[in-house]
């Protein structure tokens, strides 16, 4: 994951829950900074993502804490699967130190965990057959970099943004828009412009649903671009029924006929695992699918911050077992090595 420094919004509390920043204002007041653990957990299984982002801005806010503090930090990592009640995260360090960014840590792992699990339960669906995230449209701009880094770290092989892709250290993944087809009036046109413009690194992947049948347009691609040509889309609206396991048969019979069978089929449209499966089940060759609103839909997972000690002693509130709680697959982190990189 690229380490991004946090933002001014997180470091100086203008995201946090108000009473962080209250809490912090009394205890400054009286004199109070006790050394204290904090432990993360959530309450069912998922795939973990946002640790890292998390890890990240500990390293940030714990650097100048001194070492007679014992400050260590135990986690997971992103991609982990954890279990109900897990701890994933454990802080020991004076509680202003870090008490400010409770709200930033458990919602970056909140959003992206949810993220992450959907994704997951896509990619176990199609498997063998990869996933591509899709999902961007459906969020802010603002956060589609996580999206996008969530759904990689939940098994997607790509996703479609530059920035999401990046994070994980891969190159966006796409084909073209709609709206270049229209411009130009016919599919080969665009294909055609497509292949003239763009570098040679990027997969010649070509919509055919816009004007004409998906299988009449999928062989005029095949034609005008022969082996440059790495995929057809298959993105029919729900309007003229979308895409069928029936349609993909098809296409796919067609290209092998005319002596395409490298071209690949992606399938795209309003996916989830229950889609996902009708296609497998109905044995339909599909080389791999672009899945959107299902992944960046996903809800949050919740997770709960518990102060376990308090100078030593253990505590909890009521509900919960006072001490540290036996955690071990919890590592320990080296925060030098994830210091903000940008």
């Amino acid at each position: 994951m690229l380490r991004r420094a946090p933002s001014m919004s997180v470091l100086t509390g203008d995201s946090a829950d108000v009473y962080f920043a209250r809490a912090d204002e009394i205890l400054a007041h009286e004199g109070l900074d006790p050394v204290v653990v904090m432990e993360v957990f959530t309450r069912r299984e998922a795939v973990l993502c946002g640790i890292d982002e998390a890890k990240v801005l500990l390293a940030h806010v714990l650097a100048d804490c001194p070492p007679e503090d014992g400050v260590l930090v135990e986690a997971l990592a992103d991609g982990d699967t954890c279990a109900p009640r897990e701890v994933v995260l454990r802080i020991r360090a004076r509680y202003r130190s870090f008490g400010l960014y409770e709200t930033a840590i458990l919602g970056m792992m909140a959003q992206s965990t949810g993220w992450a699990t959907k994704a997951r339960e896509c990619v176990l669906a199609a498997a063998p057959e990869p996933i591509i995230s899709f999902g961007a449209r459906h969020v802010h701009p603002a956060i589609t970099d996580a999206l996008d880094y969530a759904a990689i770290v939940g098994g997607c092989v790509g996703a479609s943004t530059p920035a999401g892709a990046r994070l994980a250290g891969l190159a966006p993944t796409g084909t073209m828009p709609h709206s270049l087809v229209l411009i130009f009036g016919d599919t080969v046109r665009a294909a055609e412009a497509f292949d003239r413009t763009l570098s040679s690194d990027v997969p010649r992947i070509v919509l055919v649903d816009t004007f004409k049948d998906e299988a009449e347009e999928a062989l005029r691609v095949a034609h005008a671009l022969g082996d440059k040509l790495y995929g057809i889309r298959l993105d029919t609206p729900s309007e003229r029924g979308r895409v069928t396991a029936d349609l993909v048969l098809e296409v796919r019979a067609r290209l092998d006929q005319a002596g395409f069978g490298h071209v690949r089929i992606i399938v795209s449209g309003g996916l989830d695992p229950e889609r996902i499966a009708y296609f497998k089940a109905a044995g339909a060759p599909v080389d791999s699918y672009a899945v959107g609103s299902y992944i960046s839909g996903a809800t949050p997972i919740d997770f709960t911050g518990d102060l376990k000690e308090i100078d030593g002693r253990p505590i909890a509130k009521r509900g919960r077992i006072p001490g540290l709680t036996e955690s071990p697959r919890l590592r320990p982190i080296d925060l030098a090595e994830w210091r903000p990189t940008t």
